[in-house]
C-alpha cells in the first residue's frame, strides 16, 4: 500500500463538534493523520446540533486539512445514525479510498457495502451501544445488535477501547480485536472568569459533572446522593441532552428545591476549560461506559476524580483516583461528603493527576498504531 493512504471515516455526528466522544476522537486522529501526509475525509451527518439549533446550518467542506462531507440524514430519532451511515458507506465505497474507518456499532451496520467493494474496512467499537437505556428496545437496539455482528463478520480489524469490551468479542464471537485506547491533550490551565460571570463560580467552589445526559451516566444517582450531601460546595451538571429532554426534565425536577444544583446546558471552548480547570471534584458517576474521554480530559486538568468503580473507568484512574460502588447512592453520598471534608486528599490527587494522564494516554501514539493497521 502507498505510503500516502487515502481514508473515509464516518460514525460520528460530525466534526469540528464536542457533541460526544466519538466527535473528539475522530477529530483527533484525522487531524494528526492529515498532518502526517494521509488524505483524510470525513462524513458528516446533517440535521440536529446538541448544542443548539443555532449550530445546525453551520457546514463547512474543510478543517485543518480534511475534506468534510454531508451525509445525507433523516434527522429523527433512531433514524439519524441510520441514514447518515448508509450514505456515508455509499460515499466511501465508490469514492477514491484505501482505508473506510467505522466508528460505532450502529454505523457498523454498514460495513458490508465498502467490503463487498474490495474496501478496506477498520471499525472502532466505542462502547457497547445496544446496552444504552435509549436503545433498549425496538428497531434501534436490533439495528445496533446486527452492526456489531456485522463488525465481526465484514471488518479487517476491530478496534476497541477497554479490556472489557476485548473480553466481551472475544468470548461471545471468538473475536481477536485490538486494544488501542483514546488519548488526551495536556491543556492550558484558565482562571475562572466565565464561569464566574455566567454561574457565580470560583475555584474549587463545585463539584463538577461533565458529559451527555443520558440515564446510563449516572446522573440521577448523583442528584439524589449530592441532596443529601452537607456542604456549601455547588454541583455543576454540564452537557446537552442527546435525544433525552424527557430524562433532562426529570433530573431538574429531581434537583428542585436545592439551589446548589446548577444546569449549564452544553458548554465547548472557554467555559468548558474553565469548568475543568476550576473544579474541587470531578465525578463520572456512570453504569456504562465505552472509554470515557472526558474522564481523561478531567485528569488532564489536575482535577482530584471520583467515579464509579466499572472496570471502564478504573482502568482508566488506576489508584489516582477516588472511586464508589456502581449505581450506589449511599456509597456516592458518602465519598462525597468525605471528599468536601478532606481537601488534603483532595489535593494529593490533583497533584498527580495531570502527569500520570498525559504520559499513560498520548493521540500521537494511538494514530500510530491506528495507521500500523491501516497498513497491515
Amino acid at each position: 500500500m502507498k505510503d500516502k493512504l487515502r481514508v473515509a471515516m464516518f460514525g460520528h455526528k460530525r466534526i469540528p463538534s464536542r457533541e460526544g466522544g466519538i466527535e473528539i476522537v475522530v477529530e483527533e486522529l484525522c487531524t494528526r493523520m492529515e498532518e502526517k501526509g494521509n488524505d483524510v475525509t470525513c462524513f458528516n451527518r446533517a440535521g440536529h446540533h446538541v448544542s443548539g439549533a443555532e449550530y445546525d446550518k453551520t457546514q463547512q467542506s474543510e478543517y485543518k486539512g480534511i475534506r468534510l462531507k454531508i451525509a445525507p440524514t433523516i434527522d429523527k430519532k433512531g433514524l439519524a445514525a441510520a441514514t447518515s451511515s448508509f450514505f456515508a458507506a455509499l460515499f466511501s465505497t465508490f469514492g477514491k479510498y484505501d482505508i473506510v474507518h467505522i466508528h460505532a456499532e450502529g454505523p457498523a451496520f454498514f460495513a458490508w457495502l465498502p467490503k463487498l467493494f474490495g474496501k478496506r474496512v477498520i471499525i472502532t467499537i466505542h462502547g457497547l451501544d445496544w446496552k444504552r437505556e435509549k436503545w433498549k428496545d425496538g428497531f434501534g437496539s436490533k439495528f445496533i445488535r446486527q452492526g456489531e455482528k456485522n463488525a465481526v463478520k465484514y471488518a479487517d480489524e476491530i478496534i476497541v477501547l477497554s479490556k472489557g469490551v476485548q473480553d466481551y468479542f472475544k468470548k461471545t464471537y471468538g473475536c481477536e480485536t485490538r486494544f488501542i485506547p483514546n488519548g488526551v491533550n495536556r491543556p492550558e490551565i484558565l482562571e475562572a472568569n466565565l464561569i464566574t460571570e455566567k454561574f457565580g463560580l470560583n475555584k474549587d467552589s463545585y463539584i463538577l459533572f461533565l458529559g451527555r445526559l443520558v440515564p446510563e451516566k449516572g446522573i440521577r444517582y448523583l442528584v439524589e446522593a449530592f441532596k443529601l450531601v452537607k456542604t456549601d460546595k455547588k454541583l455543576v451538571i454540564a452537557g446537552g441532552s442527546s435525544d433525552t429532554d424527557a430524562f433532562v426534565n426529570e433530573l431538574e425536577d429531581l434537583a428542585k428545591g436545592d439551589n446548589r444544583i446548577i444546569f449549564t446546558g452544553f458548554v465547548q471552548g472557554q467555559l468548558l476549560d474553565e469548568l475543568y480547570g476550576n473544579a474541587y471534584v470531578y465525578t463520572l458517576p456512570s453504569d456504562l461506559e465505552g472509554m470515557p474521554l472526558s474522564l481523561l480530559e478531567a485528569m488532564s486538568y489536575g482535577n482530584c476524580c471520583l467515579v464509579s468503580d466499572i472496570s471502564e473507568c478504573t482502568e482508566v484512574v488506576e489508584d489516582k483516583a477516588l472511586t464508589f460502588k456502581k449505581s450506589n447512592v449511599n456509597d456516592l453520598q458518602k465519598k462525597l461528603q468525605e471528599a468536601c471534608n478532606n481537601p488534603a486528599k483532595v489535593a494529593q490527587m490533583k497533584a498527580q493527576a495531570a502527569d500520570f494522564i498525559c504520559k499513560k494516554y498520548n493521540w500521537d501514539d494511538v494514530v500510530e498504531k491506528t495507521l500500523e493497521l491501516y497498513r497491515r
